[in-house]
């Protein structure tokens, strides 16, 4: 063994200063600071069997150059060559081993007074044994840092995000300051957090980050100064993989002994856990610290190293990461994704209005129908006026009035139409009116319909009052003299018209119809608004419930109002009652068969279950003959609450499924005392249920691929589609049994002679089922903020994973709770989550054989990838939540339509 000096050249880097010499740092696994380094270069020799008889210049050698300063050796490099000198490769597996004995060779040299040539021989044995270690044959690098384990290692640690103090020393130059005006320019400890722009919820975490900081510093107090927080944010912000993992390394070991104990791991899952809002996690951090020191430290000295966490980190994306996806394919698509861009406004504008055309014809020959009646109706009426004797008095204001109410009546009486639900979800299933007839958007319709109310009763309104009735009034006795057949003896004032029938029910029409739809509208009807206590009443959906129901008060009087026109007296031009009459009596009848079948439906209460986050889950007996697909929905009632309200549910449980369920969150008042009552009482209360109803996830099946989106409670629709799935699978997978079992084929059979061939079609039950079931492959994204919600579906998702034996389903469960993927408050998480899903197949964030993502789905991404596994197909996407995302996913459908040789067509439920 020989050893020689090596003297460096000066040179501009990342350096530190030893009087007049500078050497490379080398980095944070390298010791402390500002100490006297001297460099050693240390050659083994490796005697094999194969090298007898060579020269020495020929034979094998590692090359370890350390690092040697007043009370530490740090490992520089570690290069293993045979006899070539001059092709030297450093060996990344003995690096990574040097490293460790860095740290113990850093213990080593604790005592100042020992001296380097000490240090040298005390871990020389640990030098040999590295050396005798590369010669032997290697089986593939465990702890391989090519690029794409580096870069998800990287991702593993990132301290601070683009939300995060990702703006830079700036801004947090800044932010220290406006802390520090009252603190005498120094920074505290708990607000920390705060100034490097982290958010409330990592509050601990940023407190354990500052004392993590502070420790390897030998910083004492609470306080730092602007250079030493310049110190720290110039560590967490560096990009190396190597800092990141010495600082959470450093938050982990409390007591800087360079080990972490089994407790250490336990205190800081518990941390992570409680920053990520992972309560169950929490619970079990004891059982979950042991699991790591179980994987980390086999031979149970008690305590793990930093290359142990190193090890878990670089390994992550074999268990991680899936295959099959073309990277040059998803780049070439991505590129083509790109927004198209036109010079020409012109051009622009074209293609913009044919896209929505292509996408949207169904709502828009609709509208278009529905403007151009009320436009003729309205025409009509106006030429209509203009050419009787009132319009010499009153001029075009009455022809606008009498126009306005034309489209009165025939709104009114349209605005039925799309609450018949009974009749829409026959038209939908029954005939093929479904494929020209947008039935999924009839309650936008409803909405539509009701602005087309309110402008109408607004110009009639106006025009009686501000035009016609003034100049009524205001009239000459000759130029009045044509209207005293029609109003009588010339009035002398308002209170003329206001106190006749025509002037009395038109008020109160209006105000009833102010009130009907001030509270229907989101602001009162989801509790938006922040009103004083006695007024909190008038909010929610009970005010918007029982305040549509005043226009049975309105209908009324609309009719009445048409039968005491000033200007019309013949009956069969009173055409109010006309137009009113067929809507009514069907809108009435759809109520009475609601109330008739509920009573016969009767159902009993099986099973009730109260899950986090305040969703209450009922499971009753199924009624005869009610026959329902995947993705429909039910009204329930329940007496002991309410008789009189009913509220529309998706129906979670699967058609096959000999039972029925539905979840329910406790959102309002009703789901809130829905919940006390099956809470707190002894028995069951009566239920009644009114169904199915028709909606758009219902026709999943006319896809052989679905993409399906359910955010929070969203996802009850999705899940009934997901169980027929299932069932369906094993259904097909049955009957093709039995026909292997009775001897048919399970295709086409074709049987071949000397004058004919035969082609027989399969057996009916070998193949009605497949037949009728087109889904191939199915997608579900399901979004949740809170761990506790994978509870409701918890059976579901396993019953999947445990069935689904061709891959057909694809679960991804997100939970917006935890940060990132990539951000250090997750990263103990995400290592948790891969070692225990490996050990005992479930997952820790949703407690079922599913693994969760963190944070939110990059959509984009998510289209981008069924796009290239399903080209040249229609792919359905049925999406239930928020309407936050609607836009957004609607948008996403229309590109990768427009630019890819898939085809999404977009829907989402709307009841």
């Amino acid at each position: 063994m020989g050893t020689e000096d090596h003297h460096h050249q000066h040179h501009h880097s990342d350096t530190e200063v030893l009087g007049n010499e500078r050497i490379p740092y080398s980095g944070p696994l390298s010791g402390p600071l500002n100490k006297r380094v001297s460099r050693k270069s240390t050659k083994f020799n490796l005697a094999t069997e194969s090298s007898s008889g060579s020269s020495p210049h020929d034979e094998p050698y590692v090359e370890i150059t350390l690092d040697v300063r007043d009370d530490s050796v740090a490992v520089h490099s570690v290069k293993a060559a045979g006899g070539d000198h001059n092709n030297v490769q450093e060996d990344p597996e003995i690096t990574l081993l040097a490293k460790g004995l860095e740290k113990r060779s850093t213990s080593f040299g604790s005592s100042v007074a020992r001296t380097a040539s000490a240090r040298i021989r005390q871990v020389s044995q640990e030098l040999k044994r590295l050396a005798s270690f590369a010669k032997k044959p290697q089986p593939p690098a465990r702890f391989d840092r090519n690029k794409s384990a580096a870069a998800y290692a990287l991702k593993g640690l990132k301290f601070i995000s683009k939300t995060d103090g990702g703006a830079g020393w700036a801004n947090v130059e800044k932010r220290f300051d406006e802390i520090t005006a009252s603190t005498n320019g120094v920074l505290p400890r708990a607000r920390f957090g705060e100034c490097i722009g982290m958010n409330k919820d990592s509050k601990d975490f940023a407190v354990e980050l500052f004392d993590a900081l502070t420790r390897r510093r030998n910083i004492q107090g609470d306080t730092i100064t602007k250079d030493q927080l310049r110190e720290f944010w110039d560590q967490i912000s560096d990009q190396s993989f190597d800092s990141r993992l010495q600082t959470f390394f450093d938050m982990v070991d409390k007591d800087a002994d360079g080990r972490i104990t089994e407790d250490e791991v336990r205190e800081i899952i518990s941390l992570s856990a409680s920053a990520n809002k992972l309560s169950n996690i929490q619970k079990q951090a004891e059982e979950y610290a042991a699991l790591i020191m179980e994987e980390l430290d086999p031979d149970h000295l008690g305590c793990i190293m930093i290359d142990n966490l190193e090890m878990l980190l670089l390994q992550a994306p074999a268990q991680s990461v899936k295959g099959g996806e073309s990277r040059n394919l998803s780049h070439m698509l991505s590129q083509k994704l790109k927004p198209t861009q036109f010079d020409n406004p012109i051009r622009r504008c074209c293609d913009s209005t044919t896209y929505f055309l292509l996408d949207n014809w169904q709502r828009v020959w609709v509208m278009a129908l529905w403007i151009g009646v009320m436009a003729g109706l309205f025409t009509y009426k106006y030429i209509q006026y203009k050419n009787r004797a009132a319009f010499e008095v009153m001029g075009h204001c009455v022809c606008m009035a009498k126009g306005a109410a034309e489209t009165l009546k025939f709104n009114m009486a349209l605005i039925l139409l799309p609450v018949c639900r009974n009749t829409i979800t026959w038209l939908r299933n029954k005939t093929k009116l479904g494929g020209v007839v947008p039935f999924d958007d009839n309650l936008n319709f409803h909405k539509v319909i009701a602005l087309g109310i309110s402008i109408g009763v607004g110009i009639h309104a106006i025009s009686h009052l501000a035009c016609d009735f003034p100049r009524l009034i205001n009239a000459s006795e000759e130029k009045y003299e044509p209207m005293e057949p029609y109003f009588g003896d010339q009035p002398k004032n308002y209170w003329h018209f206001v106190k006749s029938v025509e002037g009395v029910t038109g008020i109160v029409m209006v105000v009833l119809m102010a009130i009907a739809f001030t509270l229907a509208t989101p602001w009162f009807r989801r509790n938006k608004l922040n009103l004083p206590k006695p007024l909190k009443k008038l909010t929610g959906f009970n005010a918007f419930w029982y305040s549509h129901h005043l226009f049975v008060i309105v209908y009324t009087l609309l009719i009445v109002h048409g039968q005491y026109l000033y200007l019309t007296k013949k009956w069969y031009k009173k055409t109010t009652w006309m137009y009113l009459a067929i809507p009514i009596c069907l809108y009435a009848t759809e109520r009475l068969i609601r109330a008739l079948r509920s009573s016969i439906k009767a159902v009993s209460i099986q099973k009730v279950a109260v899950y986090p986050g305040n969703v209450l889950a009922l499971h009753m007996s199924k009624p005869d003959r009610f026959r329902y697909k995947s993705g429909q929905y039910m009204f329930v009632n329940c007496a002991a609450v309410s008789p009189f309200e009913w509220h529309p549910f998706s129906i979670t449980s699967a058609p096959d499924d000999d039972y029925l369920s539905v979840h329910i969150r406790t959102l309002g008042d009703w789901t809130r005392q829905l919940r006390t009552v099956f809470s707190e009482v002894c028995y069951f209360p009566r239920v009644l249920i009114d169904g199915p109803y028709g909606a758009p996830a219902q026709d999943y099946k006319e896809y052989e691929v679905v993409l399906l989106v359910g955010l929070g409670i969203g996802a009850t629709p999705m899940i009934s589609i997901v169980k027929d799935i299932v069932n369906n699978m094993k259904a097909i997978e049955e009957e093709e049994e039995n026909d292997l079992e009775n001897g048919r084929d399970t295709g086409f059979n074709t049987t071949t002679s000397s004058s004919s061939t035969t082609t027989t079609s399969p057996s009916s039950s070998g193949h009605r089922r497949r037949d009728q079931f087109r889904t191939r492959r199915a997608y579900f994204y399901w979004v949740t903020r809170e761990q506790g919600s994978f509870d409701w579906f918890k059976g579901v998702m396993n019953e999947v994973a445990e069935l689904d034996h061709n891959n057909v389903i694809e679960l991804h469960n997100y939970c917006t709770s935890v940060y990132e993927e990539g951000d250090a408050r997750s990263a103990l998480i995400a290592m948790l989550q891969s070692l225990n899903h490996a050990k005992n197949g479930v997952d820790v964030v949703s407690g079922t054989r599913v693994k969760s993502h963190f944070a939110k789905p990059n959509w984009r991404n998510v289209y981008k990838r069924v796009a290239l596994n399903h080209p040249d197909s229609r792919v359905g996407v049925f999406y239930c939540g928020a309407p936050a995302l609607t836009k957004e996913l609607r948008h996403l459908a229309l590109d990768f339509s427009h630019k890819t040789s898939t085809k999404f067509d977009f829907h989402k439920e709307n009841f």
